[in-house]
């Protein structure tokens, strides 16, 4: 179960001022809170931006909400290293993983990163990510002091969390250094928190999206009444296929209204992943399952192998945004 530890005001203002740089020459936008609200931008050094969220955080018990949080996460870094492994650029693509999950970051577990130390800092006083499993990743996880149950969790509001996600989204230096100068990152995916509040209203007004790939479940599809910039659904949790036969067993009730509520919201259904124990031991052992080779995750990794392409090949028909700056 997931727990949103409560953290002393002084540790949380050191964790800001010392886990987070301050760039005083640039710093990261502010909402004004008068006027006109502001202006939507690329993040600097990356060219593509995808988005995986889901409706809310589970089917209404706060087990199974904290269960479907972090299935959701397993699916962004499987959805990231499944762009790895589906690049159509000809060359492997530089894909970025960060988490936005202020209140309870996993990533750091998922890619085996938890002892991965404190992110350096570039010349510029900007975050440097780290690196596993090929795709470059930064979380709220690497910056909080640890807790020594070995859980990792915040309950700031308000302006805390916009500051915090602010310094994420612009303090971070995606770029790859190259002979000729440095290579930008060919697709960053954000990883949300459930639900809507703090973080998704900032990255809504602060930063231009290219799409966004929403993680359901049978139960909660209704949830998604949003069409714009919406690459498709995922299905989660869909089937399970015991080992015993080739059946599918739908055990969260069949998946054809969350066909039909998919078609009636004019949206794409990217995959139906199935319930499969190796994504949650992998995840819990910081080796996804697309890095994994056991049969049991083969469905999983074609599934996930499916929904990649289909992203790479919805940004590559996606019109060129205009008169959209960068900031970071």
């Amino acid at each position: 179960m997931r727990t949103h530890w409560s953290v002393d005001p002084s540790v949380s203002l050191r964790v800001m001022l010392r886990g987070i740089p301050r760039r005083d020459h640039n710093p990261a936008p502010t909402i004004p809170r008068r006027g006109a609200p502001p202006v939507k931008s690329k993040i600097r050094g990356v060219k593509h931006i995808v988005v995986v969220a889901s409706g809310k955080g589970g089917v209404g018990k706060s087990t199974v909400a904290d269960s479907s949080t972090v299935m959701t996460q397993r699916d962004t870094a499987n959805l990231a290293l499944a762009m790895l492994q589906t690049s159509p650029l000809g060359r492997p693509a530089n894909v970025g993983l960060l988490d936005l999950d202020i209140f309870g970051p996993s990533v750091p577990k998922i890619m085996g990163l938890e002892q991965a130390g404190d992110p350096a800092l570039s010349a510029e006083n900007k975050l440097l990510p780290l690196r596993n499993h090929g795709v470059k990743t930064m979380s709220m996880g690497y910056l909080l002091p640890p807790d020594p149950t070995g859980e990792t969790g915040v309950a700031w509001r308000g302006m805390m969390v916009m500051k915090a996600v602010q310094q994420l989204l612009f303090d971070v230096d995606w770029t790859t250094p190259t002979g000729e100068g440095s290579q930008d990152l060919d697709v960053l995916v954000i990883d949300m928190p459930p639900g809507t509040g703090d973080v998704q209203l900032s990255l809504g007004q602060l930063v231009s999206v290219d799409g966004a790939v929403i993680v359901s479940t049978p139960q909660d599809v209704a949830l998604v009444d949003a069409r714009k910039g919406i690459i498709g659904l995922l299905l989660n949790m869909s089937h399970y296929t015991c080992t015993s036969c080739s059946t599918p067993h739908e055990l969260f009730g069949s998946s054809d209204h969350f066909v039909r509520a998919a078609s009636d919201l004019k949206l794409s259904v990217l995959g139906k992943l199935p319930l499969v124990t190796s994504v949650s031991d992998g995840g819990d052992a910081g080796r996804p399952v697309m890095v994994q080779s056991t049969p049991e995750g083969e469905e999983v990794r074609r599934t996930m192998r499916t929904v990649g392409q289909g992203v790479w090949d919805w940004l590559d028909k996606r019109p060129v945004a205009m008169n959209v700056g960068a900031r970071g």
